[in-house]
């Protein structure tokens, strides 16, 4: 078998390419192959062309217009025409500056996997192939980074945080569509196609959506459909239904776990979280469906950074993971916890306790995820300094720590160097 190549814009599924088509999905800098195969819903309506497009720039909106008319609408086709011409489109701002900084960004990952659909690109028929829609916020944590558009637990801390108006016009939970079972019916047509999922939330573990695609993938036999997953890994089933019997059924399966530190950090940041039961869900995944591509997905934050190479390497050591299976997720917004808002001094001690995990990592990661994933924090933190957001994360911290009765530097200690 052909060694995976991360980094690589080798075609998943190779084809025979036109020039232009090559040009399009290995050296192009705007294209996308998302456009043409794909949307993305939030679980409050707002529809955009995939989980990383900026959130000031939706394409439409699912409890007012259909997939189907937001697919042919005038935002999507402006987008398209962009992709074509190596025109610049301010939706796909994040992996611009992912990929300046030597992240394997969304759109170069989508053209690796999904670029045997180009010729789609002369008819362009609605026929989605990847989902990944958002159902509702339903979720059981109440992460830092995170907020209630996408966590109904974070309903409360909103309140307090935003006030009576705000709690009149919001309610706790939300689903994507026109009804609570719009999205399943709009997207049952498309079981013909699809060829991958993507399941996030809110914490896709915890909702009925995820089992009925299952199930009824199940029921069609399609288990060639690849399932990837991001998820807390809190609960890894529903009113009996354990996913890991699931998932042995199908014959790819990738579970990227949103972990961010361990221990005490890790709850923390991630509020709700018990790490207990986190490392005993690893443990009875290893014994129920070993062969499922496991690995650690955290957003690397400030509130992270310094841990997160300990944390790596303790459970390559107490045999919960391989060194490869670590995929960073650079943390972009919300902005004050950005790693780049460090002082020099402290960016100057975290490249060095990277470098040093760099030393240790990169002859046992044959795929070079983990490591690319970390030499492009090294790049993306030291490219710019936003030191003058220190104060917002300050004052956002202390405000959180006071709703929730928690303080920061009694758990990270090492973020005094803020200070």
């Amino acid at each position: 078998m052909t060694q995976y190549k991360y980094n690589s814009t080798d075609l998943v599924r190779p084809v025979d390419l036109t020039d232009r088509e090559r040009f399009l999905l290995t050296e192009s800098r705007t294209f996308c192959i998302y456009p043409w195969i794909h949307l993305h819903a939030y679980p409050t309506g707002e529809a955009y062309p995939c989980c990383h497009a900026e959130m000031k720039y939706p394409v439409g909106h699912c409890k007012k217009n259909t997939l189907a008319e937001i697919w042919q609408g005038e935002p999507m086709k402006q987008l398209r025409e962009n992709m074509l011409t190596e025109t610049p489109n301010p939706a796909c701002a994040r992996c611009y500056e992912q990929e300046e900084s030597g992240f394997f960004s969304g759109r170069r990952s989508a053209n690796k996997h999904h670029g045997h659909h180009i010729k789609k690109l002369e008819s362009n028929p609605f026929e989605m192939t990847y989902w990944d829609i958002r159902f509702s916020n339903l979720c059981n944590l109440r992460c830092r980074s995170c907020g209630h558009i996408f966590s109904s637990q974070w309903y409360q801390d909103q309140v307090k945080l935003a006030g009576p108006d705000w709690k009149a016009h919001n309610q706790v939970l939300n689903y994507a569509g026109r009804t609570e079972l719009d999205m399943w019916e709009q997207l049952e047509p498309h079981l013909d196609y699809v060829e991958q999922i993507y399941f996030a939330g809110g914490e896709p573990l915890l909702m009925e959506e995820h089992y009925r695609i299952l199930d009824e993938l199940v029921k069609r036999k399609l288990f060639h459909v690849r399932l990837i997953y991001n998820t807390n890994f809190t609960h890894t089933d529903l009113k009996g239904r354990s996913v890991f019997e699931y998932w042995k059924q199908f014959d790819s399966v990738a579970v990227g776990a949103s972990l961010d530190a361990a221990g005490a950090r890790g709850e923390y940041i991630r509020k709700g979280t018990d790490w207990a039961v986190v490392e005993q869900n690893r443990r009875d995944m290893l014994e129920v469906c070993p062969q499922v591509d496991f690995y650690i997905s955290p957003t690397l934050s400030i509130m992270n950074a310094w841990h997160l190479p300990d944390f790596h390497r303790a459970w390559v050591e107490e045999g919960l993971i391989r060194p490869q299976d670590l995929n960073v997720n650079i943390l972009q917004d919300p902005v004050h916890y950005r790693i780049d808002i460090a002082p020099m001094k402290y960016k100057q001690r975290l490249r060095i306790k990277f470098e040093e995990h760099l030393s240790w990592l990169r002859s046992q990661d044959p795929l070079q995820r983990a490591t690319v994933g970390f030499e492009s924090a090294i790049n993306f933190m030291m490219a710019t300094d936003n030191t003058h957001l220190i104060d917002t994360f300050w004052r956002k911290t202390h405000e959180l720590d006071s709703i929730r009765n928690e303080e920061l530097l009694r758990v990270i200690p090492e973020l005094e160097a803020l200070k």
